[in-house]
């Protein structure tokens, strides 16, 4: 059975991007990168992949589920397949996709992730953003977190839900070079 993992990057009062949805704060260091190439490159969107290489099979993730607003920067650009490596998957109530690959899920959001956790394959990325993290929160198996060395002050929370405390335990850590550090915890 597939677990889905929320595999994201925060400040460390706890913001994963700007209030604007802008992330290019967070000080993506080469030792960042390096962790990410090596240990998730299926977290990086194909054509960073490309630019940056990397041609490896995909160590953790075949799938991958984002919202609407995670998935609008790609479209800016261009790119309507940004995890192409993936089976992706657009949660939105007002977006049709005009590409193939991607599958929009408008309802029964949550249905929808436990057919594919039941389904035999790797994990499930759950790309972002904060909304559909706070309502995917039950089915949610384990967050790895990168916590990068900045305070934001305000922004897009890890989690946009309703109070429900919710108990992971941390069941990894690693420290890099320039002082992100990377938090495992499983439901």
């Amino acid at each position: 059975m597939r677990k889905l993992v929320y595999y994201v990057g925060a400040s460390i009062d706890g913001f994963i991007a700007a209030p604007d949805g802008t992330y290019d704060f967070f000080p993506v260091t080469p030792d960042v990168i390096d962790y990410i190439a090596t240990e998730y490159p299926d977290t990086l969107p194909t054509h960073v992949r490309e630019q940056l290489g990397i041609d490896v099979e995909n160590r953790h993730f075949d799938v991958g589920v984002q919202g609407l607003a995670t998935y609008r920067p790609a479209l800016a650009i261009g790119v309507t397949s940004p995890y192409a490596h993936l089976r992706q998957y657009v949660v939105s109530t007002t977006h049709d996709s005009s590409d193939p690959a991607v599958e929009v899920i408008s309802t029964d959001v949550v249905d929808r992730i436990k057919q594919l956790k039941a389904e035999n394959g790797k994990d499930i990325y759950l790309i972002g953003g904060s909304r559909l993290a706070g309502s995917l929160l039950a089915e949610i198996d384990s967050i790895v977190l990168k916590v990068y060395p900045v305070v934001a002050g305000s922004g897009i929370p890890l989690f946009t839900a309703e109070f429900n405390p919710t108990a992971f335990r941390l069941t990894d850590t690693r420290t890099l070079e320039g002082g992100t550090v990377v938090l495992t915890y499983d439901r």
